[in-house]
This record gives structure tokens, sequence and C-alpha cells, in this order.
């Protein structure tokens, strides 16, 4: 009997933990949703602690809770990879006072492409000063300022109207980069260089022995102090 009363205690409070990490991913899908970072998680899995223990009960009856915790477990680990990505948001949004959709895109897209967040990110206050619908004499365009010619090779069909859309132009903005990069030997300031004069100017520098150098990669590349934490009002989109 006391062997019985054991196990149906410690059923009872491996339903109860189950009930829990409902809550808590619940709590944490409340906060994630209210800055912009919930949109990989599967709401319907994870939202409700009532289902949460409902199912921990119905798994413990069919000999299966061991599973059942483990994709928990695996929950657990996806709530505190959204919760740190969240926070990353947040403190880029507070730190270039824009808004947490722009500053998400801009880093997941970043991440995407293989740029370092803060490259990317100065990269496009320095390029457009976060403005979507900046616009240069050169007729570069979006954030990160790339000219129609340049974005048809990676997209030989793109319209103005597609890549002044925020992801597209973030996208070919940093896969540009990327390539830049790679081309010239993995060296930011050269390839940062190559963005900002294009690649056969570059180029063309070097192999007179001349410094390409016009203060452009520094001014991307320099180390920005986070300021003080301001209210989010005339942000930019």
């Amino acid at each position: 009997m006391a062997q019985s009363d054991a196990l149906a205690e410690g059923a009872g409070r491996r339903i109860e933990q189950a009930a829990v990490r409902g809550g808590v991913v619940l709590a944490a899908a409340f906060l994630l949703s209210a800055l912009g970072g919930w949109s990989q998680v599967r709401a319907r899995a994870v939202a409700d602690s009532t289902a949460a223990a409902v199912e921990a009960s119905s798994a413990l009856s069919a000999g299966t809770f061991d599973i059942k915790r483990d994709a928990f477990g695996r929950d657990a680990r996806l709530v505190r990879v959204q919760l740190e990505r969240a926070a990353q948001v947040n403190d880029y949004a507070r730190r270039f006072g824009i808004k947490p959709e722009l500053a998400g895109a801009i880093l997941d897209i970043a991440r995407e492409e293989g740029i370092a967040a803060p490259t990317a990110f100065r990269l496009v206050q320095v390029e457009s000063n976060f403005k979507s619908r900046a616009r240069s004499s050169a007729d570069a365009l979006g954030y990160t300022q790339v000219q129609l010619p340049t974005a048809r090779y990676y997209d030989r069909h793109i319209t103005e109207q597609k890549l002044m859309q925020r992801d597209v132009n973030l996208r070919i903005g940093f896969r540009y980069l990327k390539d830049l990069l790679e081309q010239f030997g993995g060296d930011m300031h050269l390839a940062l260089l190559a963005y900002n004069r294009g690649p056969a100017r570059v180029e063309q520098i070097l192999a007179e022995g001349g410094d390409p150098g016009n203060g452009y990669s520094t001014a991307v590349l320099r180390t920005q102090r986070a300021p003080a934490a301001a209210p989010m009002r005339g942000v930019v989109d």
C-alpha cells in the first residue's frame, strides 16, 4: 500500500510540474509576443497550462510520460532561446531608437546571411539612419541603400517597389556584404569599402598601390556605447 501511495504521490508531482511548465511557457509567450519575438514558436503546443497538465496525466496513464517530459524539455530550451533573442531585440531597439519589429528583422536576417549583428545594425544606421524610404542621389534604395542593378544580381526580376520592402532590402544588402567579404578574403574593412565605393573601384586602387580608405568602414565598425534607455516615442520605422 505504501508503495502505491508513493507512486501516486510521484505521479501527482509530475503532473503538477507539467502544469507549472505550461504556466512558465505561457508567461514567456506573453513576454515574447510583447517584444515581437514569438513568431517561431508553436503557440498551440505551449500556450495552455491546463492542457499541459491534462496531457501529462494522460501520458502517465499511457506509460509515455518520459517521452512527454522530453518534449517539455525541448519546449523549455526553445523558450530560453526565444527569451534570449527577445532581450537582444529589446536592447538593439533601445540602443538605436528603433521599433522592436525592425530590430528583430535586422537581427534575424543578419544571422541568416552570416553578418555579425553589431555590423548589420551599424551598416543600416550609416546607410539610411533606419529610414525605410531612404533614397540616395545615386538611386540607392531602402535600409541598406542597394542599387537596383546590384539587387538584380540576386533577383533578376526584382522591381524598385519590391526592393523597398524591409526584409527584401535587408536580405539583399547583407548578402551583398557577405559576398564582398568573401571576395576580399575576409577583410571586413575592404568589404565595407567595396560596399560603399564599389568592388571594382576598390580593387583598382589596391592594384595601383593606393589606399581605398575613405572613413566609411571606420564609421560602420566603430565601437558604440548603448545610450541610456529613453521613451520609445518618435522612433523611426
